[in-house]
């Protein structure tokens, strides 16, 4: 397994730098980013067997990764830069820790809860799909093998699956209260 992973570094490595350079800007960012991305290959190697396209999973590792330390970073920068000019605190008492709160963390599994009961009421071929892009995070290429169907099927599928999903969650008075608090 093991050569098999300094295999994969070694054939995608370079892309997977670009991708974080072209996404991030920065040259340390970028290598941040690739980081964290082959921490998640070496954390999922088991399912490197399963995967027919690696380019394709390693790209949608990569923006994951980016995202989720895109909206860190602006969930961080909220605490510090709404602070007034004469606080009397240390700097760092202000930084948001990457821990949530017990609040944060309670609304989190609620809204989670919500979103994959909503999910469960939806016809299996849009649960399907979205569990498949999501959940799995199989690329599209990958959806329409396994699916059977083409491309286009299933980018319109994930369109109405998203679009029946916000209509379902959207006639529920505790999902909203979420959305409009």
């Amino acid at each position: 397994m093991e050569k098999n992973l300094d295999g994969l570094y070694e054939e995608y490595g370079r892309y997977i730098y670009h991708l974080c350079l072209k996404l991030t800007r920065n040259k340390e960012e970028a290598e941040d980013v690739m980081q964290d991305v082959w921490v998640k290959v070496v954390r999922y190697r088991e399912r490197i067997t399963d995967v027919d396209h690696m380019k394709a999973w390693l790209t949608t590792i990569c923006m994951n990764t980016f995202r989720d330390r895109y909206r860190k970073d602006i969930r961080r920068s909220k605490h510090v830069m709404n602070q007034p000019d004469t606080l009397d605190v240390p700097l760092l008492d202000l930084v948001a820790s990457e821990d949530l709160t017990p609040g944060e963390l309670l609304e989190k599994n609620d809204i989670e809860f919500l979103v994959q009961q909503k999910i469960g009421e939806l016809d299996v071929i849009y649960r399907k799909t979205i569990e498949y892009f999501y959940v799995y995070q199989y690329s599209l290429i990958e959806i329409s093998e396994l699916m059977k169907v083409s491309i286009g099927t299933v980018k319109s599928r994930l369109f109405r699956a998203k679009k029946y999903l916000k209509e379902i969650m959207m006639q529920d008075n505790r999902v909203r209260e979420y959305v409009t608090a």
